[in-house]
């Protein structure tokens, strides 16, 4: 039960961070030693972290719901509408490789540490040279997105199959190198992670269908509560820190990890 609630307190806090909760997951059970029988309880823990991120932004996402269906041109919903199409067109990249990858990336690369230790690296790299050198900003606020920006910013977040590169790090790279501020990608990157995530916990939910049991279901209300928990805590003091300090922290973090997996790896101790 302790190590179902630190590994859901790990996921909720990691999940909306550009460090890959998926990543440090792997890392955290394989520590732990804790036993997850094709990924029940992590595909199930996770809906806690989405269900956190629609909680606090329930009433826009409400609006943007009904602007999607009445809103027209001109309306007050004509700008939510906008922004809800930006959302689906974002999500449909990740829909068509995650269909064609999925099954090799989980066979393959959720089971290499050194997969996940390079890719912790490079993306934190990544982010520090878009902290040095950082594209024009056009766009300040999320749902003023355009859909042409939107699809880059859904093409990145298919790198985020790979662990270790991140969701939320793969989408708001994506949304900065799109010519969004800090803020608006990161706010977008919640949004995207709406329906994005909802669709991969409902397909991969289905495919372990057969190995939930009563038994594990104390295990994962535990790491359910906490990964809402944690997520609920994160998201808006995420929002304020990037505002004031930007991504530096976050890619020193991730290089960091990465140099202490590999030295791990080569040790023998990982």
């Amino acid at each position: 039960m302790l190590d179902a609630a630190l590994l859901g307190t790990l996921q909720g806090l990691t999940e909306f961070l550009p460090i890959s909760s998926t990543a440090h997951l792997l890392l955290g059970g394989h520590l732990l030693r804790f036993s997850d029988p094709d990924g029940v309880f992590t595909i199930i823990i996770q809906f806690g972290s989405i269900l956190a991120v629609m909680w606090l932004y329930r009433a826009k996402l409400a609006r943007l719901i009904i602007g999607f269906f009445v809103g027209s041109p001109g309306s007050p919903g004509s700008n939510d509408r906008r922004f809800a199409l930006a959302i689906l067109v974002a999500v449909l990249p990740a829909v068509f490789a995650g269909a064609v990858l999925g099954d090799f990336v989980k066979q393959v690369l959720y089971e290499s540490f050194a997969t996940i230790a390079v890719a912790f690296i490079v993306g934190g790299l990544v982010m520090l040279a878009l902290e040095r050198w950082p594209p024009a900003v056009v766009v300040k606020e999320a749902d003023r997105t355009p859909i042409g920006r939107a699809l880059t910013i859904g093409l990145c977040q298919t790198l985020a199959l790979i662990p270790g590169v991140s969701r939320s790090g793969g989408t708001i790279i994506g949304g900065m190198l799109a010519g969004l501020d800090r803020r608006a990608a990161a706010e977008f990157s919640f949004f995207l992670a709406m329906p994005t995530m909802a669709g991969a916990f409902v397909r991969e939910l289905w495919e372990v269908r057969h190995e939930l049991s009563a038994d594990r279901a104390a295990d994962i209300g535990v790491g359910l509560v906490m990964a809402f928990l944690a997520a609920l805590a994160v998201v808006k003091a995420f929002l304020s820190f990037v505002g004031r300090s930007g991504f530096a922290p976050f890619a020193w973090y991730r290089i960091a990890l990465g140099v202490v997996m590999l030295v791990a790896l080569a040790a023998g101790w990982l």
